[in-house]
């Protein structure tokens, strides 16, 4: 990349490299944008979806089959978190769908990977999804049920859960291969006494 700069002789343009300072700056914010680009789009598609299901399903009836006997339409109404677990306490897992946003609103600066970028906005935007019915929908603040319309058989889950367990994946591949949020492979750090890019010595 280059940028055009000018030459105190004659004041004309001279194409040259791009300051490197400038490029490195403008890379978190890239980041920052895609996570939370696709914490938007996960968040209306769920959101989106969760209104066609209660417009298009009836809570009580028989599962429709979507993909044969594997994928149905289900409508229910979840007090709970998967697998119901948790649905006496709806309370305390709306305090800990808080918790995570809060975290991940507040650590998104710290991202230097377009992997983990992509993986925390999903978990961002399903964190959302799912916290939107707790806080808005009936019974009420902050116990409200989420809507699950995706019945797998042993779970009924929606979009926001999908995106979720999408992400644990990615999470879980790039803790494997040693790749931190911050783009760098575990062990990787550079030797004393070289530079962060491992070209020439420091003095």
């Amino acid at each position: 990349m280059s940028e055009t700069s000018e030459n105190p002789a004659t004041h004309e343009p001279v194409d040259g490299p791009a300051d490197p300072s400038v490029t490195a700056s403008r890379r978190p914010r890239t980041y920052v944008l895609v996570l939370f680009g696709l914490a938007v789009v996960v968040l209306l598609l769920d959101q989106l979806s969760k209104v066609w299901a209660e417009g298009s399903l009836v809570a009580g009836e028989p599962a429709r089959p979507l993909l044969g006997d594997v994928v149905g339409l289900r409508l229910i109404y979840n007090s709970g978190a998967a697998l119901s677990f948790g649905s006496g306490v709806t309370w305390v897992l709306t305090l800990l769908s808080v918790a995570v946003v809060v975290f991940i609103v507040l650590s998104a600066r710290r991202v230097r990977s377009m992997p983990w970028a992509v993986a925390v906005g999903l978990v961002l935007g399903g964190a959302l999804g799912n916290l939107g019915d707790r806080l808005f929908r009936s019974p009420g603040f902050p116990q409200g049920h989420v809507v699950d319309f995706i019945d797998y058989g042993p779970f009924i889950g929606n979009v926001a859960d999908i995106a979720i367990v999408v992400a644990a994946v990615a999470i879980a591949v790039l803790a494997f291969v040693g790749i931190g949020p911050d783009g760098e492979r575990a062990g990787s750090a550079a030797a004393p006494g070289t530079s962060a890019a491992g070209d020439e010595p420091t003095p």
